[in-house]
């Protein structure tokens, strides 16, 4: 069996696995060179510090901070001489001084050169685009939308443009904005080595480059989404992918069946909330289930989450979030009646995932109407 070493990165803590030869390696995750010991022997896997896990935090919502001030002293002019008609982005300048108060970053994922391909997500960005736009007010010029269809290498969803789109979302973030983050694509789970998850697991996204610059993790999604929304600022974050429950570590997470919220705060106790806005999550299933692609919607390959969500919130607009969950629990079980054999062949069972809704805060669900 061949040696190896696994060694904590001085810069973010993050764990990183050796061969016996290799004499540095450098961490995908904070970009850093990690030389390596002289010996090779295996040495156990320690979870970070909790000094450690406010420093690692520290630095992230620093760097964000940073990044935010420098974008917002910059007038962003783009060539778009060479982009295609096809772009789902609108060609425009942004001036210094103006802004929207509705703002989305869209993001589906194929991984069209990976065996793991996925069909949908395209489809599904291109549905919540128009009902941002024809339902819910949101200018197009302000819906940034990053699939591997675009011509513009700025808008392919890779790990650096998806964290640069999501520091343009919240960065100027002001009392009456409301944004949203929508995301197609994989999603799978990792150990925690920090101590904030319950089940021992951290949630993540699946970059178009996630083989080679790694997924980005349900912490750093916190740090950079949820934390710095301030008073009166509202973010929807909706997650069409596997193992999406609580993907933004979310403190309250809501019960359906006991009709309560349950405390989803990390062991850790670090603090997992705004600095006074409201995130909410609306994810595909719970942390443990898989959420598919299907045609038994339309035809189309969507997301199991995606098609019914748009479709009920064009049909009924404004519902509450109780009222959303029940209709497309009602969906998906007339599905399942209607279209029991097609499921069957696609998924060897019935198409069985549980959306989830979690929350920095908490509220009633069936009073609380939806407002994108």
């Amino acid at each position: 069996m061949e040696c190896t070493t696994i060694l904590s990165c001085p810069r973010c803590s993050k764990t990183v696995t050796v061969k016996k030869k290799s004499r540095s390696i450098y961490c995908s995750t904070c970009k850093s060179l990690v030389s390596l010991p002289d010996d090779c022997e295996q040495q156990p896997i320690q979870a970070p510090r909790p000094q450690q896990q406010q420093q690692r935090r520290h630095h992230i919502r620093c760097s964000v901070a940073h990044l935010i001030n420098k974008m917002q002293g910059i007038s962003i002019s783009r060539d778009y001489s060479s982009t295609s008609a096809e772009s789902l982005n609108f060609p425009v300048e942004f001036p210094l001084g103006r802004r929207s108060k509705k703002r989305a970053v869209l993001c589906g994922v194929s991984y069209k050169n990976w065996k793991y391909n996925l069909k949908g997500t395209v489809n599904d960005v291109k549905n919540m685009r128009d009902l941002l736009m024809s339902k819910c007010g949101y200018p197009k010029e302000y819906i940034r939308v990053l699939t591997e269809e675009e011509p513009d290498p700025r808008y392919i969803p890779t790990k650096a443009n998806i964290l640069s789109s999501l520091i343009w979302l919240v960065g100027d973030n002001k009392p009456g904005d409301s944004m949203v983050f929508f995301y197609s694509g994989h999603g799978l789970q990792q150990p925690d080595f920090e101590n904030d998850e319950h089940d021992g697991l951290d949630e993540t996204i699946c970059p178009s480059d996630f083989w080679k610059e790694g997924m980005i993790v349900d912490n750093d999604l916190n740090s950079i989404l949820v934390y710095p929304l301030k008073n009166d600022v509202k973010l929807h974050a909706i997650f069409d992918s596997c193992h999406s429950g609580t993907i933004l570590d979310l403190p309250h997470v809501y019960d359906r069946k006991k009709k309560r919220w349950i405390d989803n705060k990390p062991p850790s106790g670090d603090y997992k909330g705004t600095v006074g806005g409201l995130a909410i999550t609306i994810g595909a299933c719970t942390d443990g289930e898989k959420a598919p692609d299907t045609t038994a919607f339309t035809g189309k390959m969507n997301g199991a989450l995606t098609y019914p969500l748009v479709d009920l919130l064009k049909k009924f607009p404004g519902p509450t979030y109780g009222d959303l969950f029940d209709l497309m629990e009602d969906t998906f079980d007339k599905v399942n009646y209607q279209g029991g054999n097609i499921l069957k062949k696609m998924f060897s069972s019935k198409l069985s995932q549980t959306p989830l809704l979690s929350s920095s805060e908490e509220f009633d669900p069936y009073k609380i109407h939806i407002e994108l």
